[in-house]
């Protein structure tokens, strides 16, 4: 095994032979050797759990390819993921994010063209919009799972004990804090690129313009970026969200978060806990303010993709794999809506047959459908932009720098750094 892979906490087909039938081995079926290829994707144990005895299948059908694979938590994935792909020893089939198709293949060449794979790929699942998201330079990169955006989820229990109605605008999350801070509850609370995108959905409602030009550009002044930040100054004096610095996810169990901004993708691994103790989740409309659009200043992209490395040896296998992976019966059934409500065609009727289109992801994608959202930019899920706002704004809360010194650090840097 490569260096690089060998530091990463992740477990391999073969560690776990027992329990998912790869045995490292090698083997002879029909006289001829299987070929082998590795598969890597990120998730909870969950999602490995099904995934592994999704390959036990996929094998199982296809006696000739040995899958061997590596997974992991998410956290630090990103980080070895750079390192695979700078010395080219990424795995054959990988889950992606979909910020990472124009760092890794800004021309379209970084990840293998999936178009010359159609013969054991069936990409007529999939609308020429939804191919759309994993296009790079009019080369088809990646294939979308399902869809993401971030959601408003409220513990409706602990509301209803305040006798409040569930938040629809900014106001309501404000007034919820009068009543909830003396028991030392939020109303509401988010990790930090939520917060992030939470923030921009306010500041292009009460500015009424959006972050970004149509052709991508920073379109934001050095006021807009006050507007956010001041916002976020006033969320948390007025003990309405916690700083980002602050927030802990195991405070959703312990109910001293009455609800979270959150990806659709999240519904699950946030608040299962708190269904299973028989509180009420619900998903709340897209915070707004009075006047503002249905779903202004709020944004969707793919969940997570599938991609095929550009150096794999074994291009035919690696797209038997991808399409088992996104329209075969077998994983929709495994997968359910873990990762969103599945955009394969066939998935979605597999899913539908079944009764399975349905829960609180299933109800956070539906609000998702329901709003006209715009298209994240990967310059949005920029890990240094959004480390950069919030070191701006906590000079700013902790009174090393004005607003307007602040904000106006901020949009020198955004300008120079990511535009």
């Amino acid at each position: 095994m490569n260096i690089f892979k060998s530091t990463i906490a992740v477990i391999s087909c073969a560690a776990i032979a027992a329990s998912t039938g790869c045995t490292g081995k090698s083997k002879v079926t029909d006289q001829k050797k299987q070929v082998e290829i590795s598969f890597s994707w990120w998730g909870n144990d969950d999602r490995h759990k099904y995934t592994l005895e999704a390959i036990d299948q996929f094998e199982a059908l296809h006696p000739d390819i040995k899958v061997n694979c590596n997974y992991s938590e998410w956290s630090g994935y990103e980080t070895r993921n750079k390192v695979w792909m700078i010395s080219a020893t990424e795995s054959d089939v990988m889950q992606i994010n979909f910020g990472w198709l124009p760092t890794y293949s800004g021309d379209g060449k970084g990840y293998y063209n999936l178009w010359e794979l159609t013969q054991n790929l069936d990409l007529s699942n999939y609308t020429d919009d939804i191919l759309r998201y994993g296009t790079q330079n009019g080369t088809l990169n990646a294939i979308p799972i399902a869809m993401n955006a971030q959601t408003v989820y409220i513990n409706k229990t602990i509301y209803d004990e305040y006798g409040l109605s569930v938040p629809q605008t900014w106001d309501d999350l404000f007034n919820a804090a009068k009543v909830m801070k003396a028991d030392g509850i939020y109303p509401l609370s988010a990790a930090s690129k939520s917060m992030w995108l939470y923030l921009i959905a306010y500041t292009e409602q009460t500015q009424h313009k959006k972050i970004l030009t149509d052709d991508g550009e920073l379109n934001f002044t050095e006021e807009d970026f006050e507007v956010m930040m001041d916002f976020y100054k006033r969320l948390v004096d007025e003990d309405v969200m916690p700083m980002v610095e602050q927030y802990e996810r195991i405070k959703l169990d312990n109910e001293e978060y009455a609800g979270s901004v959150a990806w659709v993708s999240d519904a699950e691994s946030y608040f299962g806990d708190a269904i299973d103790n028989g509180r009420e989740i619900v998903i709340a409309d897209y915070t707004s303010t009075k006047g503002s659009n249905a779903g202004e200043g709020w944004y969707a992209k793919p969940a997570t993709m599938y991609a095929v490395s550009k150096n794999t040896a074994h291009p035919k296998e690696a797209a038997i794999l991808l399409d088992f992976l996104l329209n075969s019966s077998e994983m929709a059934e495994l997968q359910g809506v873990e990762k969103g409500i599945p955009l394969s065609k066939n998935a979605q009727e597999v899913l539908d047959d079944k009764g399975m289109l349905k829960g609180l992801q299933y109800d956070a994608s539906q609000k998702m459908d329901s709003y006209p959202l715009s298209e994240l930019s990967s310059v949005l899920e920029n890990s240094g932009f959004i480390d950069d706002f919030f070191a701006a704004c906590n000079d700013y809360l902790y009174d090393k720098a004005t607003l307007e010194d602040a904000a106006q650090d901020l949009y020198d840097k955004a300008s120079n750094d990511y535009f």
